[in-house]
């Protein structure tokens, strides 16, 4: 077993160090990690679906698809998350039975039975205090390995989730199901004595030490450090995998313009781009709308592509006197 440090926080270099343990190392491995505010969506997900964009955006939080599957969930450094990589071996009939979630989460509960905490596996994949939620869980196979992950809400910032994962769910239709809310809570709340974040980082990572007395306990190396960076910057820094690999879904909405009248599209979305776009409205015009919902086809679902788009469109002609900003703001909602 490898204990491993990882006081990195950038959540496109935590979660990509994810994928990098699965698949690129052959110890079995566990990790403490913490993110700065950032919101992870499951790995099929319709991203837009599950996020409050206008907030996220103008907080500069960023958003990234994870490689496991389950719900969205918002991390800060109140935030600890667990992993757990192991190699599902081979034996004499194939291979083991993949571990229960149970399994992985009973490090867990047993450092808070420990502290007086009654805390408890419940339903498919969560912890809970008080029938309160302040875990969930996921995992991923690949190949002969197995990975799960976990969040613990210690001392995170419930407001700003409530509000990064706020939104409007008659927005979008489709066959992507958007996360169930929980009753949450933080597990400090429950404590007799304060605790340090640090401090209960030190307590889990101790007792999965006695758990594994052979477990050794380091850092990422700087090669390794390397390779997950670049395979952030490839994969999880992109729109392509954190918007892009949403599955296909429809919105319709309306704007009443300041000076052209009133705009209501209807958008067919799919790989994160427009797919199909019909526009209708009182607005006044001089070229057919047709051409223009055509130009606007492939163009993805994000500010600067759409701005781009719309720069080299003679907007005047098809909606007079409706401003570009106004299209921006139609489009993302």
């Amino acid at each position: 077993m490898l204990i491993l440090k990882r006081p990195q926080t950038t959540p496109y270099f935590n979660i990509a160090a994810e994928e990098f343990m699965l698949k690129h190392m052959r110890e079995d491995c566990f990790s403490l990690w913490r993110n700065e505010p950032a919101v992870i969506v499951g790995r099929h997900q319709n991203t837009l679906a599950e996020i409050d964009r206008d907030y996220v955006e103008s907080n500069g939080i960023p958003v990234i698809r994870r490689m496991t599957g389950g719900g969205a969930v918002f991390h800060d450094l109140g935030n600890i998350c667990f992993t757990f990589v192991r190699t599902v071996r081979d034996t004499a009939g194939g291979t083991e039975p993949l571990p229960d979630f149970r399994v992985f989460t009973q490090p867990i509960l047993e450092v808070l039975q420990g502290m007086g905490v009654a805390a408890r596996f419940e339903g498919r994949n969560d912890l809970t205090i008080d029938g309160r939620k302040f875990s969930g869980n996921a995992n991923a196979v690949w190949q002969d390995r197995i990975l799960h992950h976990g969040t613990l809400l210690f001392r995170s910032n419930i407001a700003d989730m409530s509000r990064c994962l706020k939104v409007n769910p008659l927005k979008f239709e489709g066959k992507a199901v958007q996360s169930v809310r929980s009753r949450i809570t933080n597990i400090c709340e429950h404590l007799a004595e304060p605790v340090s974040v640090a401090d209960f980082i030190g307590l889990i990572e101790a007792h999965v030490q006695r758990m594994f007395p052979q477990a050794v306990s380091r850092p990422f190396t700087a090669a390794e450090e390397a390779a997950v960076n670049e395979l952030a910057r490839r994969k999880y820094e992109t729109y392509e995998w954190n918007y892009g690999l949403s599955p296909a879904y429809a919105y319709h909405r309306g704007l009443h313009t300041e000076q052209g009248g009133n705009i209501e599209v209807h958008c067919q979305v799919e790989a994160g781009c427009i797919a199909a776009l019909k526009v209708y409205g009182d607005y006044f015009f001089t070229k057919d709308t047709g051409a223009f919902e055509a130009v606007m086809a492939g163009c993805p679902l994000q500010e600067t592509a759409l701005r781009e788009r719309l720069s080299g469109i003679p907007l005047q002609d098809y909606f007079a006197n409706v401003r570009e900003e106004e299209w921006v703001r139609l489009l993302l909602g």
